[in-house]
C-alpha cells in the first residue's frame, strides 16, 4: 500500500477491519515495547487472501469504483516512473494550452517516443488544473500536432487514457469539440510509426478513444473503457440514476468483456487489491507490457503499421455485428 489514508471504497469494508487490527497492533508494540509479531504475520496472511477473494469476483459496477480510485496512479505518475528525460510540449498552436491533455517527448528504455494521456490530479488544486482530465479541443489539437512530429521523426507513440469523456462545457463546442475529436481519431489512423494506448483508468468515449485508436489497445486490469459512462447510460436509458449497475452491467466495459469482445488486444495485470495499492509493482507490469508490443510493432514499415491500424478497428465492427 502506498498511502496510510488510503481511500476506502464500500466493498472493501472486511480489508480495512483487518488492516486497521494491523495498525492497531503496531502501534501497541510500538508503545509498550510488546512482541507481536506472529500475531502480525498472521493477520497478514488473512489479509492478503481477504484481497485475493474480494478482487477476484468483483462486479462491473465494484470494477468502475476501482478504476477511478483517487489513489490510482494517473498519467503523469507513469510519465515519472517509465519515461525518462520527459520534456512537455505545450499548445495547439491554434488556440492555447489544454492541462486536462498531457503530451511531450522523453525516452522509453532508451528509445526516443512521443507521450499524450489525460490528467485528472490527486488532489483539488490539481484536479481543477487538470480540468479532472476532461480535455478540450485544443487538448486534441495539441495530441494531432504532436503525433504529426512523432511520425515525422519516426518516434513510437504511448498513450495513456484516463478520462470520463470530453469537456463537455459551452466553450468546447464552441471551439469545435466534435471536429477536434474526429481529427484525432483520423490522425492516430493515418500515422505510419507505432502506437500504443493503455487504458489506466477510466476510459470514457471519444474523449479516450481519441488518443487510443492505436495498434495495440491495452487495459488495466481493473480499468474501464465504454462509449458513455454508466451514470450517463443510465440516465439516457432509464432515465433515472438508480440504475446504474444494470447499465454498467449492460455496458460490458471492463478488460474482460473487451479482451473477449476483441475491442482491446491485452490486459496488464494489477498488483492484488488493485493498482492504488501497489504502485512500484504496477509501473513494472506496465512497462513490461508496453516493451513486449513496442518490440513487435516496430518490426513493421509504416505502411504495414497504419494498414493494420486502420484494419483492426474496420474489424470490431464486423466481429460486434455477425
Amino acid at each position: 500500500m502506498n498511502d496510510s489514508k488510503i481511500h476506502i471504497l464500500d466493498f472493501e469494508k472486511n480489508i480495512a477491519d483487518l488492516e486497521a487490527k494491523i495498525d492497531g497492533l503496531k502501534l501497541l508494540a510500538n508503545s509498550e515495547g510488546v512482541s507481536i509479531v506472529d500475531e502480525v504475520q498472521r493477520l497478514q496472511v488473512k489479509l492478503e487472501k481477504q484481497i485475493k477473494s474480494t478482487y477476484s469476483k468483483l462486479s462491473a459496477w465494484e470494477k468502475t469504483q476501482v478504476a477511478r480510485h483517487p489513489n490510482r496512479p494517473h498519467c503523469l505518475d507513469y510519465v515519472k516512473a517509465l519515461i525518462e528525460d520527459f520534456t512537455p510540449l505545450c499548445g495547439d498552436r491554434l488556440f492555447a494550452d489544454d492541462e486536462a491533455m498531457i503530451g511531450g517527448i522523453g525516452r522509453f528504455n532508451g528509445q526516443s517516443v512521443v507521450v499524450l494521456g489525460q490528467e485528472k490530479g490527486h488532489d483539488v488544486e490539481s484536479r481543477v488544473k487538470h480540468n479532472f482530465g476532461m480535455a478540450k479541443p485544443e487538448g486534441y489539437r495539441k495530441a494531432q500536432r504532436l503525433m504529426d512530429m512523432a511520425n515525422k521523426f519516426d518516434m513510437p507513440v504511448l498513450a495513456f487514457v484516463d478520462t470520463a469523456g470530453a469537456f463537455p462545457g459551452v466553450e468546447g463546442e464552441a471551439r469545435g469539440q466534435a471536429e477536434a475529436i474526429a481529427s484525432s481519431i483520423e490522425k492516430c489512423l493515418s500515422i505510419e510509426v507505432p502506437m500504443i494506448s493503455v487504458v489506466i483508468g477510466e476510459g470514457g468515449s471519444g474523449g479516450a478513444i481519441a488518443i487510443a485508436s492505436a495498434n495495440k489497445v491495452l487495459m488495466l486490469e481493473h480499468s474501464i473503457y465504454s462509449v458513455i459512462s454508466p451514470e450517463g447510460c443510465s440516465s439516457i436509458l432509464w432515465r433515472s440514476a438508480d440504475k446504474v449497475k444494470d447499465a454498467t452491467e449492460a455496458l460490458k466495459l471492463t478488460s474482460k468483456d473487451l479482451l473477449e469482445l476483441g475491442v482491446i488486444d491485452g490486459v496488464i495485470k494489477e498488483p492484488s487489491g488493485g493498482a492504488h495499492r501497489n504502485h512500484q509493482e504496477m509501473f513494472a507490469n506496465i512497462n513490461d507490457e508496453i516493451s513486449k508490443y513496442l518490440t513487435e510493432l516496430k518490426s513493421k514499415s509504416g505502411a504495414e503499421l497504419k494498414a493494420e491500424r486502420r484494419e483492426k478497428f474496420m474489424n470490431i465492427g464486423r466481429v460486434l455485428e455477425s
